[in-house]
């Protein structure tokens, strides 16, 4: 008997697949590193100026901040799938199904290694938690969109110290989310129809290549794979989990934005042009968006972003805080939808 998956396996795996990125002097690498490092720094600041989140924006600037390559932002999320999974997935019985499922993850996390500029990880390394700057991959969009280098990392910043911010701001939240997450990942692993979720797995990958010639597509809540290895409870249980993603995410597109001109001087271009670079072109992109799950990433963005603006427009920044103060006052998947639900609910 062993581990469900051979993490080594993955982290090989990750790292051997995954693309280097963009070429660069040794000047100007360290150039990015020490700006995306003093900009991680200094966005607290700004994020606690917008929100009213002071203490929490003070914690969060003691937030230990690690710049990466590729192969390193794979390592850390494998360490991360390992701890929240740890104890739940049961242990593999065939020989070298653990070895298989590793090279799975690698896989993936090579692809996904060369999409995420940033990431907040609450589950770790326990409280504050830890930041991640991708390096290459903000070099090659600020090349690639042809935008103020300066600005734009700082940009990303913002994004990512606002969930530092958040969890700071509610110290309940991280074991409530790994909670909910476990409960979905135990339901699964408890489960005893896997050939039937296997099928509809490959039923998924038809309908997601059916939507590329403009079929309808049923998954609504995340990848098309994932979504064919839950059933009705489980969706329900993670569609708690989304609506909650969806207002960190939501949230963080907010107040990045709103810093303003007067401290990016761009911050309006680098939000058209990212927003367009979001939606994807190439036929391959939008098959791995849609069946890995990132249209429903995307979407939490949009969908929680409308939320907190609405929010913020009918009881300002101090009214929206209340979704940190605890978990009965966080939305719920319909009230992300209904901002003046939550409103009501909430403030009366």
């Amino acid at each position: 008997m062993s581990e469900a998956v051979d993490w080594q396996v993955a982290v090989r795996r990750a790292g051997g697949l995954a693309r280097p990125g963009p070429r660069g002097s040794r000047a100007e690498l360290r150039a990015l590193i020490t700006v995306l490092r003093t900009a991680a720094r200094e966005a607290p600041r700004h994020v606690g100026a917008i929100t009213g989140l002071h203490a929490a924006a003070e914690a969060a600037a003691r937030v230990p901040v690690y710049v990466v390559d590729r192969p390193r932002w794979a390592e850390a999320n494998v360490e991360m799938f390992a701890h929240l999974t740890g104890g739940l997935l049961p242990a593999a019985t065939r020989p070298g199904a653990a070895r298989i499922a590793g090279e799975e993850m690698g896989v993936v996390l090579s692809l996904l290694s060369t999409k995420v500029l940033g990431q907040f990880d609450p589950f770790t390394a326990g409280a504050p938690g830890r930041l991640l700057l991708v390096a290459p991959n903000v070099l090659h969009i600020e090349r690639e969109l042809d935008l103020d280098a300066m600005d734009f990392r700082m940009w990303v910043c913002l994004h990512e110290q606002t969930h530092a911010v958040q969890f700071a701001a509610a110290p309940w939240l991280a074991d409530h989310l790994r909670t909910k997450m476990r409960s979905v990942v135990d339901e699964v692993a408890d489960s005893d129809d896997a050939l039937a979720r296997i099928a509809r797995a490959a039923r998924a990958v038809v309908e997601t290549l059916g939507s590329l010639r403009g079929e309808p597509r049923p998954h609504e809540m995340g990848g098309a794979l994932v979504e064919a290895f839950l059933d009705e409870e489980e969706r329900a249980a993670m569609g708690e989990v989304v609506a909650v993603m969806s207002l960190l995410e939501g949230h963080a597109d907010v107040v990045m934005d709103e810093v303003g001109p007067a401290r990016l001087p761009s911050v309006r271009r680098i939000r058209a042009s990212f927003e367009k670079r979001r939606d994807g072109t190439s036929a391959p992109d939008v098959l791995l968006r849609r069946l890995l799950g990132m249209d429903a990433k995307v979407a939490q963005y949009r969908n929680g972003a409308r939320f907190v603006r609405d929010v913020v427009a009918r009881v300002g920044h101090d009214g929206l805080n209340a979704v940190w103060t605890g978990a009965e006052h966080l939305p719920s998947a319909a009230e992300i939808a209904d901002p003046d639900a939550w409103v009501r609910r909430v403030h009366g």
